[in-house]
């Protein structure tokens, strides 16, 4: 029995001996190969894994690899990024896709964005191909739905909005999977990056069609895209649709809203909105610097310095530190107003509560003191630039060249255009070099030789000029009164197949109007009614000049006809008259032009109160004078303390110098 026992183990054990001696006589290759990386790759024996030679990498094997570490990236992505690619392994479109599936699933998003990108980018595969390639390779075990959100991501990222948009549909029709609506978000927030509102919600309309959920980032974006079109009222109507579905709001969502408000210009309601933020949000939202800001910026653009400082001090009292871009905000403030001291007061502020000034702030500066022919202390600030290493962006070089220009410094703003050549950072819009031809144009008969020179150099670094270019020199030419040169250019112009615009034909008209040509300034506008091109600045033009080379009766048939005509007269149209009428008509023609304009819709603006308050004080008393200051303000004209003190500069002055003479006498 024992014997018998002992012998049918011994049989056993000979049995399984010959099926292990089977299985390793004729092993297979890839196998050992795979238990050879695995041990490696687990201990991250890099010299080891190094040595494998590249005929034995297979897509199979990577594919099993991954598999295998997919709950430890690293080491797949340490193997992939160290190993693969030292050896010129090509990795097929499936193993990647595997690989992606892996990353996404343990929230490595950036290196499956990254993965994707060399798909589209460097590998040269359709989207449509890495969608089939991460469609056929889904595991429930190692995918992620996720994942072609993903795709989606990457698409919009590389503004493919088209590309995107195919995935969306083809999961749907073809494959009948639903991206989830962040994707969707993420394609629509492209969409309205892409200018174009109309293709926003025509989209939107489709994903809603689909019955998808919309969250607080799709009623964002839709919020965004009303404000875009200045249809404040209807944003705030979807923000309650928001609140009644069930969808909280966040500051995003107030923000836009109020930016778009004071955008419009309507203060109040962008602080009605501010101060009710707690309330609409049931006390979930607070303002942040953005909001601030917003609110600040509005009231910079209306040149109301002393409301944006209070604003200020109130975000201080709330706990909000200004930060660089508040800083910005109010330097360009000061700026558009003219207190550039204040600007630069601000600036030193910054660096005392060691904030850097940005870009935005150093070319708001510099801008300025160009402006202003402080050619010195833009220098001094661009060295300050150098010193930070702030680098200059394109509206730097823009600034430079253009204040260089302006200021007579054609050689130094020459040069610089030139180094930019060379480093190949001009733009590619062709600003630098009009901005040059202009000035260079306009820089005087007597610097031919220099001009022609200079413009030889532009083109013969491949500068082509186009519609603009010739625009620009017409104009330049015009201003200068250089009516036979700048029509030269215009017959050179049509011989290269180059159409005139609108804006060039204006040119035309303003030097003819001007050099006491207003005759052919009329033929002009004649010809250009054929072509459909006149507009209101034509007309205006063609006004003034008749008035400026005493042509009364043409210059009231023409204004009458623009009248008729319908959406030809604006404010400025108005002004010419009023200008005319103050000079030679008395204090009820100028009322009653006035009562004119207001009664056909068009608002008096600050040149129409210079006009009327400037010239009546030199024939009216101060009580006329007076009952026309209030009555501007009444219609809701805005002034500043620059033109209210040259207007009553000469009472103020004539009343200091009565007082002075009763104080002598008595």
């Amino acid at each position: 029995m024992f014997l018998k026992l002992f012998s049918t183990k011994r049989f056993n054990l000979s049995a399984r001996s010959l099926h292990f001696g089977k299985h390793f006589k004729h092993p297979n290759p890839e196998d050992i190969i795979f238990h050879s990386i695995c041990i490696n790759l687990r201990q991250q024996k890099w010299k080891s894994l190094h040595q494998i030679p590249p005929s034995n990498l297979t897509n199979s094997l990577l594919i099993r690899l991954i598999s295998q570490f997919r709950m430890s990236p690293h080491l797949i992505l340490g193997f992939y990024n160290r190993v693969l690619a030292q050896t010129h392994f090509t990795p097929s479109l499936q193993s990647i896709c595997t690989l992606i599936h892996v990353m996404i699933n343990c929230k490595r998003y950036d290196d499956a964005l990254d993965f994707i990108n060399k798909l589209l980018k460097l590998m040269g595969y359709s989207h449509l191909e890495v969608l089939d390639g991460l469609w056929d390779s889904y595991d429930d075990d190692i995918s992620s739905p996720h994942v072609f959100d993903s795709l989606i991501r990457v698409c919009t990222s590389l503004d493919d909005i088209n590309s995107a948009y195919e995935v969306i549909l083809n999961l749907r029709t073809e494959k009948g999977f639903r991206v989830s609506v962040h994707a969707w978000n993420n394609y629509l927030n492209r969409v309205l990056k892409s200018d174009s509102v109309s293709g926003f919600f025509e989209k939107y309309e489709e994903m809603v069609s689909y019955g998808y959920v919309e969250n607080v980032y799709t009623f964002n974006l839709v919020v965004y895209a009303l404000c875009k079109e200045s249809r404040l009222r209807d944003a705030i109507g979807v923000f309650y649709r928001m609140l009644k579905g069930g969808v909280f709001p966040n500051v995003v969502s107030f923000n836009m809203m109020i930016d778009g408000a004071c955008k419009m210009g309507d203060l109040d309601l962008g602080l009605k909105l501010f101060r009710k933020m707690g309330v609409m949000s049931f006390g979930f939202v607070r303002p942040n610097s953005v909001t601030f800001n917003c609110i600040v910026n509005g009231y910079c653009k209306l040149g109301d310095m002393e409301t944006a400082e209070v604003v200020r001090g109130e975000m201080t009292k709330t706990g909000i530190e200004p930060n660089v871009r508040m800083y910005a905000t109010l330097v360009d403030g000061y700026l558009r107003k003219g207190c550039l001291e204040e600007a630069m007061g601000l600036c030193s502020r910054m660096v005392d509560k060691d904030l850097v000034p940005n870009i935005v702030v150093y070319n708001s500066i510099i801008r300025s003191l160009y402006f202003n022919g402080d050619t010195i202390t833009a220098s001094v600030f661009l060295s300050y630039m150098i010193k930070t290493n702030i680098p200059f962006d394109k509206f730097t070089n823009s600034i430079l060249v253009n204040g260089l220009s302006r200021n007579g410094f054609l050689k130094e703003a020459l040069d610089y255009h030139k180094w930019l050549v060379g480093k190949n950072l001009e733009s590619k819009d062709r600003f630098l070099e009009n901005t040059l031809i202009y000035y260079l144009v306009r820089s005087g008969k007597d610097s031919k030789p220099m001009i022609k020179e200079a413009l030889d150099e532009i083109f013969n670094r491949g500068f082509t000029p186009d519609i603009v270019t010739y625009g620009t020199m017409i104009d330049a030419l015009c201003k200068q009164e250089r009516l036979l040169d700048a029509i030269c250019v215009y017959e050179d112009m049509i011989k290269t197949g180059k159409k005139p615009n609108l804006m060039i034909y204006n040119s035309i008209v303003n030097g003819l109007s001007k050099n006491l040509s207003v005759d052919l300034a009329k033929i002009m506008v004649d010809e250009m009614k054929k072509l459909g091109l006149v507009d209101v600045v034509s007309l205006n033009t063609l006004l003034n000049g008749y008035f400026a080379n005493s042509k009364v009766n043409e210059a009231l048939n023409l204004f009458v006809q623009m009248q008729e005509d319908g959406g030809l007269v604006n404010v400025v149209s108005y002004n010419i008259i009023l200008k005319f009428v103050c000079e030679f008509g008395s204090i009820q023609d100028v009322k009653d032009v006035m009562e004119t304009m207001v009664a056909r819709g068009v608002s008096p603006d600050s040149v129409t109160y210079s006009i009327l308050v400037g010239n009546a004080c030199k024939k009216c008393s101060l009580e006329e004078v007076m009952e026309l200051h209030d009555d501007m303000v009444v219609k809701g004209v805005f002034l500043d303390g620059q033109t209210y003190d040259s207007a009553f500069g000469s009472f103020v002055c004539e009343e200091s110098r009565d007082l002075y003479s009763d104080s002598i006498r008595d």
